[in-house]
């Protein structure tokens, strides 16, 4: 069982989906908790509310990850509120299909704004707090940024990039702060596509799709590893990336 009891964690885009479930569990492992949210205010009042049932002490703040000017007045909350930080934690993403044909340039900037400036702008932000914990920051990366999607051209671009800033970031950063990264295949939320997930399903090694909590083990592994891990990638993927 992970411990973070006296680690204060920020988690961007927590409140809905696999951040919330990473939310919770840094909260059920002890942490204090603060995640950013964009559209989905109500939903974060919700996460907010289970996170207090568990005394995580947690904020909510409102942020647009591909705007600098709403990173830094995020940052500057959670830090006011919880005097500092220990774990960064960059979640928030976006995901679409589109045809290489008809795949628009503003398509394209947006995945870019999202899945690859959003966490460089947010970890470089949070780098002062994270010098002074010695603490550590875990992408969420993806496995198509290790496999090519053919209707899936800039979503698999930006996680690729996202892997590179990863171990680029694990050279800059070291010694003070350890970066890794968690790469999830196909993971089951309850939603989606049926027929998908039991296509995929019938494709992964293990013959099943993960679940949300098995992603939320991987983070926090990173989350209370050995500063001497870094620069690593965890693929939680039922083993769909040796395929």
């Amino acid at each position: 069982m992970a411990d973070l009891r006296g680690k204060r964690v920020l988690i961007t885009g927590g409140a809905r989906h696999l951040g919330r479930a990473i939310a919770m569990g840094m909260a059920a492992a002890g942490a204090r908790v603060a995640f950013t949210y964009l559209n989905s205010k109500e939903e974060a009042g919700h996460t907010l509310e289970e996170l207090e049932k568990l005394g995580a002490g947690p904020l909510a703040v409102p942020c647009d990850v591909r705007k600098k000017q709403s990173i830094e007045s995020a940052v500057q909350t959670v830090a006011a509120s919880m005097g500092g930080l220990d774990i960064l934690v960059n979640n928030a993403g976006f995901f679409e299909a589109a045809p290489f044909g008809q795949l628009t340039e503003e398509q394209w900037d947006n995945m870019f704004s999202t899945n690859v400036r959003g966490p460089f702008l947010v970890s470089q932000q949070c780098l002062p707090l994270l010098r002074s914990s010695r603490g550590r920051i875990v992408h969420l990366g993806s496995l198509g940024g290790e496999k090519a999607w053919a209707t899936h051209a800039h979503y698999c671009s930006s996680k690729a990039a996202l892997h590179m800033l990863t171990r680029v970031m694990a050279k800059a950063l070291a010694p003070e702060v350890a970066v890794n990264c968690v790469a999830p295949g196909t993971i089951d939320l309850g939603d989606g596509d049926r027929q998908f997930f039991q296509r995929m399903a019938t494709h992964t090694p293990m013959r099943r799709n993960g679940t949300a909590d098995e992603v939320v083990s991987a983070v926090l592994f990173f989350a209370t590893a050995t500063e001497f891990i870094t620069g690593q990638f965890l693929y939680v993927d039922g083993g769909l990336s040796q395929m």
